[in-house]
C-alpha cells in the first residue's frame, strides 16, 4: 500500500478503498479556528453531546484577532468557554496560527486530523492524514462520528535531488501548481516520495502540503522519517514519533517527478495560485508592499532566512514590509537570538502571531499597488484592495524584493547562510488552556452570537429565478467575503447575508431577499478556496435552493449538501451558457429525482429542459431529503 492507503486502512469505518467509492474513516484529532469555529460549536451544542470523543481537539483563535469592537472579543469568550466545557483545548489569541501551532505541539504521524480550515493539510508535513472540511463535518467528528468522503486517487510526486541555495520549498509547490492547476488535485491525495524528501525539513514539507489545498486536493502527505523524529524530539515530543512510509512498489493513479536541482524561484501572478511564472520571467516589477508570514511560510526556519537577508540592510523607502511569525514559539526564539532585532532594524513592521493580512485582516495595500506575499492565496480582492495585484512568492524572494523595491530573483543575490533547525525549540504552552484544568465552565454568549439557519426538508417542487450567473473559479471569498469589516460577524448570519456575492454583484443579496431565494448558476470549480461554511449558510439564509454549476470544489460541495442546498452539475456543459439571470426554473418531482442521481430542470422562461447530475450515496440522499445533516440526525 501507499502511505495514504495505510492510514485510511487503519482508520476505515465503512466502505472499500476503491477510488471513487464512498468510505468513512475515524478521526483522531480536530481543529477549529475562530472564523469558522463559532458555527462549528453552535452546531456541536445542538447535537446534545457532553464531551468530545476524539483523541485530541483544539480550538484556535488566530483569524479575528483585531478587536476594534466587542464582536471579536465576544466570539473569543464564547469559543473559549464552549470548548473547555466540552473537553476541547484552547489556543488563545497571540499563541499563533492554528496550522503552525498544531504542527509544533499536537501533530502525530499516522493520525487523522480534520479541521474547519482548508489549509488543515499542513499536518501532512508531519505524516498525518490531515483534511480540511466544513465546520459541521468537524462538529460531527468531535461527537464521535466518522468522516465520509470519496476514496481519493493517490498521486505520487517523486522528489529528486535537493534545492539549490536561495530556492525554496515554496518553489516546489508553485511548480506543482504550475503543472496541475487549481483543479488538478480534485478527488486526489498528493503523496510525496523520493530521495529528495530527506533534504526537506518538517516546516518545508508543511509549506508544500499547506498549499496543496490550492490544487483542490483532498490532502497532501509526506512520509514520517528521521527528519520527522528529529523535529518531534526538538519539540519535546519524541514519544509521538511513528515511522510511516509507503511500501516498496506501492501503486499510484499517476506519478510526477520534480527535480529539485533544476527548480528556480517562482511566483504566482494575480489572481490565482496557479498563474505561475519564474521570477525572472515576471520581470523587475516595482513593488509597494511585501508581507511575510501566514500558515504557509511563518516557521522558525522561514523567519531565520528572512532575518539573515535583512540583517544590516534597509527596506526600500517605497516599500512597506510586514512580518508575521507563525507562533509565539517562533516569535520568542527570534527575540532571544537577536533575529527579531535584525528585522526591526531593517525597517520591518512586526505583526501579531496570527493570520493577519493573509485573510484581509489589516495591511490592505494602497490602490493599484503591487504586493508580494508569502501567503497561499492571491484571489481577487482578498487583500482588501480590489485594485491591488498580489503575487505569491517564497520568503527569500519576498525579503530580497523588500530591500530592492522591485521583484527580485534570489538567484541574482548572495547565497543565504545555512540555517539549521534547532535541536531544541522553546517550549511554553501557557497560552494553551486544557479542559482538565477547568472543572466548572459557563458558556458565554454575547449579542453577536446568533442562531444558524435551518433548512426545511426538500420539497417535491423546487422553483425560483436564476438570481445570478457566474464565471469559472468563483471562490468562497466571492460567495462570502472575508475581511476585517466582516470577520467580526462570523457568528451573525443575518448580518453577513447583505454581503453575499458582493464582489461579483453588489445587488445580489437584495435581489435574493426580494425574490425569496432562487438559483445560482456558475461555471467550473465553484466554491474553491476556504472551507468556510458561511459560503453555504449565508445562501441558505437567503433562500438559495440549488447551485447549478459546471463543477464544484470538494469542500464547498460537501457544505452545500450538509446544509440542504442542491449542488447540481450540468450533464452537458454547454447548457451553462444558455441560462440567463431572471430565467424562471422549476424542478418537478425533486425528491424522486434525487434518488436517481439525475435531476431535470425546466427553464420556464425559455421553454426547454436540461439535465443535471447529482450522484449521491444512500446516506447523502437521506441528508439531502431531510434538509441537511442536522435535520437528518434529528430524524
Amino acid at each position: 500500500m501507499n502511505l495514504t492507503e495505510k492510514i485510511i486502512s487503519a482508520h476505515l469505518v465503512s466502505g472499500k478503498m476503491k477510488a471513487g467509492e464512498e468510505i468513512s474513516i475515524h478521526i483522531d484529532q480536530t481543529l477549529t479556528q475562530d472564523s469558522t469555529g463559532t458555527m462549528a460549536y453552535l452546531q456541536f451544542e445542538s447535537m446534545g453531546i457532553d464531551k468530545v470523543k476524539t483523541y485530541k481537539s483544539v480550538a484556535y483563535i488566530d483569524h479575528n484577532t483585531l478587536q476594534s469592537g466587542f464582536e471579536n472579543a465576544d466570539d473569543h469568550a464564547y469559543i473559549q468557554s464552549v470548548a473547555l466545557k466540552h473537553g476541547i483545548s484552547v489556543s488563545k489569541p497571540g499563541n499563533g496560527i492554528c496550522h503552525q501551532v498544531h504542527l509544533e505541539r499536537f501533530g502525530v504521524p499516522g493520525m487523522t486530523l480534520l479541521g474547519s480550515d482548508s489549509h488543515t493539510p499542513t499536518g501532512g508535513g508531519i505524516g498525518m492524514l490531515a483534511i480540511g472540511a466544513g465546520g459541521l463535518d468537524v462538529a460531527v467528528a468531535m461527537g464521535g462520528g466518522a468522516l465520509y468522503l470519496t476514496m481519493p486517487q493517490v498521486v505520487k510526486v517523486e522528489l529528486r535531488g535537493s534545492l539549490r541555495k536561495n530556492v525554496s520549498a515554496k518553489d516546489v509547490i508553485l511548480e506543482v501548481l504550475r503543472r496541475l492547476t487549481v483543479k488538478g488535485g480534485v478527488g486526489k491525495v498528493i503523496e510525496y516520495c523520493g530521495e529528495g524528501v530527506k533534504s526537506l525539513s518538517v516546516p518545508e514539507r508543511a509549506t508544500i502540503t499547506n498549499m496543496g489545498a490550492e490544487l483542490g486536493a483532498t490532502t497532501s502527505i509526506f512520509p514520517s522519517d528521521n527528519v520527522t523524529k528529529a523535529f518531534l524530539r526538538a519539540q519535546g515530543r519524541e514519544s509521538d514519533y511513528v515511522p510511516m512510509r509507503a511500501d516498496p512498489g506501492a501503486r499510484y493513479s499517476d506519478e510526477i517527478v520534480v527535480d529539485l536541482n533544476e527548480l528556480v524561484p517562482l511566483v504566482a501572478c494575480p489572481h490565482s495560485p496557479d498563474a505561475v511564472k519564474s521570477v525572472r520571467e515576471a520581470g523587475k516589477l516595482k513593488v509597494d508592499q511585501v508581507c511575510i508570514g501566514s500558515c504557509t511560510n511563518s516557521s522558525y526556519l522561514d523567519m531565520m532566512k528572512v532575518a539573515s537577508i535583512l540583517k544590516g540592510k534597509r527596506v526600500h523607502p517605497e516599500v512597506s514590509l510586514t512580518i508575521s511569525p507563525g507562533s509565539r514559539q517562533v516569535l520568542t526564539m527570534l527575540a532571544e537570538n537577536g533575529a527579531l532585532a535584525d528585522m526591526i532594524s531593517a525597517g520591518a513592521r512586526v505583526l501579531e502571531c496570527a493570520c493577519g493580512p493573509c485573510i484581509g485582516m489589516g495591511q490592505s495595500p494602497k490602490n493599484n499597488a503591487v504586493s508580494v506575499r508569502t501567503f497561499n492565496r492571491n484571489f481577487y480582492a482578498r487583500s482588501g484592495t480590489a485594485t491591488a495585484s498580489v503575487y505569491l512568492a517564497s520568503p527569500e524572494t519576498a525579503a530580497f524584493t523588500a530591500i530592492n523595491g522591485y521583484l527580485t530573483d534570489p538567484l541574482d543575490c548572495p547565497p543565504i547562510d545555512d540555517i539549521k533547525m534547532p535541536k531544541q525549540f522553546l517550549i511554553n504552552d501557557n497560552l494553551i488552556l486544557n479542559p482538565a484544568d477547568f472543572s466548572e465552565v459557563e458558556v458565554v454568549r454575547g449579542p453577536n452570537i446568533q442562531p444558524f439557519p435551518q433548512h426545511k426538508a426538500l420539497a417535491d417542487t423546487v422553483s425560483g429565478e436564476v438570481l445570478i450567473t457566474l464565471e469559472d473559479n468563483i471562490t468562497t471569498d466571492h460567495i462570502m467575503p472575508s475581511n476585517s469589516k466582516l470577520l467580526p460577524y462570523r457568528s451573525n448570519i443575518p448580518y453577513l447575508s447583505d454581503y453575499c456575492l458582493q464582489p461579483s454583484d453588489p445587488t445580489f443579496a437584495g435581489r435574493a431577499k426580494e425574490k425569496n431565494g432562487g438559483f445560482i448558476v456558475a461555471g467550473a470549480n465553484y466554491g474553491q478556496g476556504s472551507s468556510r461554511e458561511h459560503a453555504a449558510l449565508v445562501p441558505l439564509f437567503l433562500g438559495i435552493k440549488a447551485v447549478i454549476a459546471v463543477s464544484f470544489a470538494r469542500i464547498h460541495r460537501d457544505n452545500l449538501i450538509n446544509n440542504g442546498i442542491l449542488p447540481l452539475e450540468f450533464t452537458d456543459a454547454s447548457d451553462y451558457a444558455k441560462l440567463s439571470q431572471g430565467d424562471e426554473l422549476v424542478i418537478e418531482d425533486a425528491r424522486a429525482q434525487v434518488a436517481t442521481g439525475i435531476v431535470r430542470v425546466k427553464n420556464v422562461t425559455k421553454d426547454y429542459t436540461f439535465e443535471t447530475r447529482m450522484p449521491l450515496s444512500d446516506r447523502l440522499q437521506k441528508i439531502m431529503l431531510a434538509g441537511g445533516v442536522l435535520a437528518s440526525l434529528a430524524d
